[in-house]
């Protein structure tokens, strides 16, 4: 049983005639050293600030059981990291280990996501503008150095605040230029103070707060940012989830909060994005929404298409109150309404007369679309969906009879190796490859999801992506094909 794993990889490596790129690997970064680059950057003061940024982030553990209660602090993530199989714990601390086992992950190339780094930067981010400037600078730093002469097999990403639009563009120029990153998570949502209450209460502001998703009623124009992330040939990635916010702040049970959190923190970004008219300003850029599964992606690709079609900006006009007759209306209450409602018939015409309404009708007027499949357009090509590979419903990003327009949904593998669900990293491969043999995708399906779909993302934003890996010449296929 011991080698089962490592005959299996064997097998399906030998069967395939593609590579295996993995969307989203993950790492555990080594605090001390972290440390070491904030101190540089920010100066002597700097680490503690970021100790207490943790402390804070953990405070739950400090609590008793009816404090968590009185004060609803939620249950953030605990034992986050398999630790027994020590290898695998190790593995995901050093990046060189990680590089030398991937052979045996069956994994050829990775892009690897932050561990701290993903939960203090976007999730949602740091208040302390100094302390998050300074924080995204030291992961990014940290990770060009620790990952340097690995390039041809692992890519890590670059950490990229969005609080404003000027301090994004400033870290991803320089992760590209100085740093030569070529991966960006992008937070998926800044929380921000209510500005009326903030004006009323301001010791009081940091309670009251709303989610900006940078596509729809932001306080700030990100044109700019997806403009850049175009200039530099980055395809803005997103791992955010409303974990500990909303409905999402249990606090006896982390499972809870973190169950669909980040289908439903990359599906409020994606309608931001696609309602705001952002993938038809621009087209190019392809977008990731990364550990939540494809199975959401379908949901809101499917009923937001249902949904342009009773209320479009055309459609809507047949709910309009001053289209009702009246005198009809009148007469079948007179004709079928129980005693109790004739008795209230005159007023409940007139009342049915008039509704509010917005100024403006049509809720999708900034993507300038006349038909549903044009509405699909900016959605298919743009959206890909890291999908974990023991989730059942990765197949529907591939049911092209379920999918509105026979559209296949880009769907992509990503080990997460170094999350708590990985029990054994040499098993990521095989749970991907039991939809083949459960017959839920066909093997052309399983090349999408754990090869081209990843390279239509990154490649798709830079064609050069792939230069000098050890997928450079099956990328290059792949790009061609699409260019075709």
């Amino acid at each position: 049983m011991k080698n089962r794993p490592l005959a299996k990889v064997a097998a399906i490596k030998k069967r395939i005639t593609h590579p295996i790129v993995d969307a989203d690997a993950h790492q555990l970064e080594t605090v001390p050293v972290v440390l070491d680059y904030l101190r540089e950057i920010g100066g002597s003061a700097m680490p503690q600030r970021f100790l207490d940024f943790l402390k804070h982030q953990r405070r739950t553990f400090d609590m008793k059981p009816d404090e968590r209660l009185d004060t609803r602090t939620s249950m953030p993530v605990w034992w986050p990291i398999p630790t027994e199989n020590t290898l695998d714990r190790a593995t995901t601390q050093l990046p060189r280990l990680m590089y030398d086992r991937l052979d045996e992950l069956g994994l050829d190339f990775s892009i690897v996501y932050p561990g701290i780094g993903l939960q203090v930067i976007t999730l949602p981010g740091m208040v302390d503008d100094e302390l998050r400037r300074a924080s995204a600078r030291a992961f990014n730093r940290y990770n060009a150095d620790l990952f340097g002469g690995l390039a041809d097999r692992l890519t890590p990403a670059a950490v990229i605040p969005m609080h404003t639009p000027a301090e994004a563009i400033e870290e991803l120029e320089y992760a590209v230029h100085v740093l030569k990153l070529k991966v960006a998570v992008v937070a998926g949502d800044v929380l921000r103070p209510v500005p009326s209450f903030a004006r009323a209460h301001p010791e009081l502001a940091h309670h009251v707060l709303y989610q900006d998703c940078f596509g729809l009623d932001s306080p700030y124009d990100y044109d700019p940012v997806w403009a850049k992330c175009i200039e530099l040939g980055i395809a803005p990635t997103s791992h955010s989830g409303p974990i500990g916010f909303g409905t999402r702040r249990c606090v006896t049970r982390h499972q809870y909060n973190q169950l669909g959190g980040f289908a439903e923190g990359g599906e409020a970004l994606l309608k931001a994005l696609w309602m705001g008219g952002v993938t038809r300003r621009f087209p190019e850029l392809k977008f990731g929404f990364l550990e939540g599964g494809a199975g959401w992606a379908c949901s809101i690709y499917t009923r937001m298409l249902d949904h342009w079609k009773k209320r479009n900006g055309e459609a809507i006009r047949l709910l309009d109150p001053t289209r009702l007759d009246a005198s009809l209306f009148r007469k079948l209450i007179d004709d079928y309404g129980h005693e109790k409602i004739r008795a209230y018939r005159d007023p409940l015409v007139e009342n049915s007369l008039w509704m509010p309404s917005p100024e403006e009708l049509d809720d999708w007027r900034d993507c300038g679309v006349g038909t549903a499949a044009e509405l699909a357009r900016l959605f298919v090509p743009n959206f890909f969906f890291g999908c974990e590979g023991d989730d059942r419903m990765n197949s529907l990003a591939f049911d092209e009879k379920l999918n509105p327009f026979g559209a296949r949904l880009g769907a992509m593998f990503g080990s997460d190796i170094g999350h708590f669900d990985v029990v054994d990293m040499r098993e990521v491969l095989e749970e991907a490859w039991e939809l083949v043999e459960d017959e839920l995708i066909d093997e052309d399906d399983f090349a999408d999801f754990s090869f081209r779909n990843a390279v239509r993302l990154h490649g798709g934003m830079n064609p050069s992506f792939f230069e000098g890996t050890v997928v450079e010449s099956a990328a290059a296929r792949v790009l061609a094909d699409a260019r075709a």
